[in-house]
């Protein structure tokens, strides 16, 4: 069921449609219909964060004179900015590298050869790269799409595009927020004609999306923080929507797990940055979110936990049968589903 290549146009995906509220049934339909589920008065709330070129293969280098190659994912900076020069990464292979390594990329150590020292190891199996020149520069220069390794193929000049967001623009994700893959120009001017209002917010997608629930307890595992931005234009926005009891909807889970983190810490939205770590699990709550768009998810995730949260277990894994018997296309590049 899983999709290794996207929808051609992005906006030709189908769409089930799950009302967990007054019956639990789901319906089949396709993307180009959202319009006709939103209410006039509904607020649609967008993760603008654009996914960097985060892979990168160097020559792990040691004092002793071994080599071996070795593959990089850029995972996030230590601080707040890309820019920075240290940075948690993920190694393949990673169990033999020791503290003090050194990775080179390109040119060996020739002078002006960009190059990383391995610092400490971190929880997730991360370990910080100091590196001797700015990341977000060579990665532009020498990275590639980091697509998911479900998909089981090298990235292609397609993917540059098609792996990103039609309006991703802040830089800092290493993976898409995948709801948002389906939505194109001329559907954001069918949603303005319907007079859907538009909200943007920023949560760099990072390995702690993705990573597996291990725990037998799912209640255990600890979500690994990443970084989020809402400005003061968009958190006046989302009050006076929320004030009116017009219905937020959220498309992706990192745009809800964002929403709601907020609302949950300040009790209203506010302009605030810093890092988001709420993990959704059924029993939860919600505060802010009353609708959601969102692409099918692997299982063991916090992703399928979160949607559980949301529409219930029961009515989730029903709806997943549904898909499978209807031959819907999975993950990151599959179909999606809004949940009314």
């Amino acid at each position: 069921m899983i999709a290794r290549e996207p929808a051609r146009p992005r906006d030709a995906s189908r769409m089930m449609v799950l009302d967990r509220a007054a019956t639990g049934c789901c319906a089949d339909s396709e993307f180009r219909r959202l319009p006709d589920f939103l209410n006039p008065s509904d607020v649609l709330v967008l993760n603008d964060t654009r996914v960097i070129r985060a892979r990168v293969e160097g020559r792990l280098e040691r004092a002793n004179g071994s080599t071996r190659e070795v593959k990089v994912l850029f995972a996030a900076p230590l601080g707040e900015q890309s820019r920075e020069q240290t940075w948690e990464v993920l190694c393949r292979p990673g169990k033999r590298i020791r503290k003090g390594d050194r990775i080179v990329f390109g040119k060996g150590k020739l002078e002006g050869a960009t190059e990383g020292i391995v610092g400490e190891t971190r929880d997730h199996g991360l370990r910080l790269l100091h590196m001797n020149s700015p990341v977000e520069t060579f990665l532009e220069a020498h990275g590639r799409v980091p697509l998911p390794p479900y998909m089981e193929r090298e990235d292609r000049p397609s993917d540059t595009t098609e792996y990103q967001t039609v309006y991703a623009s802040t830089p800092g994700a290493v993976a898409a927020p995948t709801a948002g893959l389906h939505f194109t120009e001329s559907m954001f001017g069918a949603l303005r004609e319907k007079g859907i209002e538009i909200v943007k917010i920023t949560l760099h997608v990072g390995i702690g999306t993705f990573l597996p629930v291990r725990a037998e307890d799912p209640a255990q595992h600890v979500l690994k923080p990443e970084r989020f931005q809402m400005t003061s234009e968009a958190a006046d926005r989302l009050n006076a929507a929320r004030d009116a009891g017009r219905r937020i909807v959220s498309v992706g889970t990192t745009t809800t797990r964002t929403l709601e983190h907020i609302v949950g810490r300040y009790g209203r939205f506010v302009e605030s940055s810093g890092e988001a770590d709420l993990f959704i699990l059924p029993g939860y709550e919600f505060k802010a979110v009353g609708a959601m768009l969102t692409n099918f998810h692997l299982p063991k995730s916090t992703l399928i936990m979160l949607v559980s949260a949301f529409a219930s277990r029961e009515k989730i894994l029903a709806a997943y049968k549904h898909a499978v018997e209807s031959r819907y296309r999975f993950y990151s590049y599959g179909d999606c589903m809004f949940i009314s």
